[in-house]
């Protein structure tokens, strides 16, 4: 990995990819298809980019309960205890309507509603997500929307993985299609004869399905537009070069253009997790992944001390930080922009991804600065509540009248002024 001494100007590498001109062209043109055509266009592009020829989109309950029975007991169990301590953390979440009067009797409040079908968009085809089913239903299911609909690619022989087809039954998922790509995102935000439409698409996708996200947004929400996975380690001379090394690399396989980045106040530090890093890629199954992530996205920045360390870290905003030093929690006050934060040795990053409970979608590409990981308040709305009482009326109806015609908007204050004073 490379080395470098922080400055002012220290240039923290990340990749932005926002589609080619033919790719942005493409998923226009599959989402128009989908909207016209309907089933037959999402059945015409699944042939055509998953060399499957579908029958039907739907699977059904007895394929959900067989995929569920083909796991080991332990495996169920395992899936079974991250729902539990996701579903746990999420309900920690969980907001309530409120109302307050005050002494004329005006009413003001907010009414919270779970927005009514959610699509969950999980990778798949040539990989298993079980846990991005768990991270985007769960909540979901704790905010109260009744229905969610997943979907997710098929394998060569038509079938989703049966890990993930478990972790959906566990969750608590009923409806799911065995589509992906743009056209799975199409017919989520349009409907088909198959597939009734939704109001928000969540879930994270390659780069067809984030740009057919970003073309659908506004007809539906979404959750984010997902960059390739970060990771900073902050760590002084108390770290071990042999975990964090680890650590990064374990991002780093994710995807050629993820950014691992080791931010340290101690230089023997750093030059033991290079070699540590060189070490431990040439024994990884997905090496040649790691590699082309570390070589052109990792970097090694030496501070001179703490608050430099912080400085560089906040300036990344990186969508995982792992904080290794001796106080973890005096530094982490000092932390203004990171998506998930891991406090000291054995709060590992993959804890996060499957097991500890807090979400891991998380904001990628220094988003981090304004936006939150997935969460229930991503599934719900919240209503204004205003029930004016005469007195207060009384009392601001001139007011009122005023301000609106300060705007040059005259209908507004007449109509406040029908009502007399």
């Amino acid at each position: 990995m490379k080395i470098e001494r922080f400055t002012e100007g220290t240039s923290l590498k990340r990749s932005v990819d926002s589609g080619t001109a033919d790719q942005r062209k493409a998923v226009q043109e599959i989402i128009y298809e989908v909207r016209k055509s309907g089933d037959e266009a999402v059945a015409r592009y699944t042939e055509q980019f998953d060399r499957v020829k579908l029958e039907q989109f739907a699977v059904s309950i007895e394929e959900i309960d067989g995929a569920a029975n083909e796991l080991s007991a332990y495996e169920r169990s395992i899936i079974e205890e991250a729902a539990v301590n996701i579903r746990s953390f999420h309900e920690k979440q969980l907001k309530n309507s409120w109302i307050s009067t005050d002494e004329s009797g005006t009413m003001l409040g907010q009414k919270l509603t779970a927005i009514d079908a959610v699509g969950v968009y999980v990778p798949g085809g040539t990989a298993a997500y079980p846990s991005s089913v768990l991270m985007n239903v769960i909540p979901a299911k704790v905010a109260g929307v009744e229905r969610i609909v997943m979907v997710s690619p098929p394998g060569k022989d038509g079938k989703l993985s049966n890990s993930v087809l478990a972790a959906a039954k566990i969750a608590g998922v009923t409806e799911i299609y065995r589509i992906g790509g743009a056209q799975a995102v199409a017919a989520l935000a349009y409907g088909t004869e198959t597939i009734a439409k939704v109001d928000k698409i969540v879930g994270p996708g390659n780069i067809y399905v984030a740009l057919a996200k970003r073309e659908v947004f506004g007809d539906v929400a979404i959750d984010m537009i997902a960059g390739p996975s970060e990771i900073a380690v902050l760590a002084d001379e108390t770290a071990i070069a042999a975990e964090v090394a680890a650590d990064l690399l374990s991002q780093a396989e994710h995807d050629p253009r993820a950014c691992s980045v080791l931010v340290t106040i101690d230089e023997t530090l750093a030059n033991e997790v290079a070699k540590e890093v060189d070490k431990q890629l040439a024994m990884l199954p997905r090496r040649e992944i790691a590699a082309a992530s570390i070589r052109d996205y990792g970097k090694i920045i030496v501070c001179e001390d703490m608050n430099q360390a912080i400085q560089a870290v906040n300036t990344l905003a990186p969508e995982h930080l792992e904080i290794i030093t001796k106080d973890p929690l005096e530094v982490m006050a000092q932390v203004r922009h990171a998506g998930a934060i891991f406090l000291g040795r054995y709060s590992t990053e993959p804890v996060g991804d499957y097991f500890a409970g807090p979400n891991h979608v998380l904001p990628t590409n220094g988003t981090a600065r304004f936006s939150s990981p997935l969460n229930v308040d991503d599934f719900q709305k919240k209503s204004s509540i205003i029930m004016y009482s005469q007195t207060a009326f009384r009392k601001n109806a001139e007011k009122i009248a005023a301000f609106a015609r300060l705007e040059g908007l005259e209908a507004h204050a007449r109509a406040v002024e029908s009502r007399g004073k």
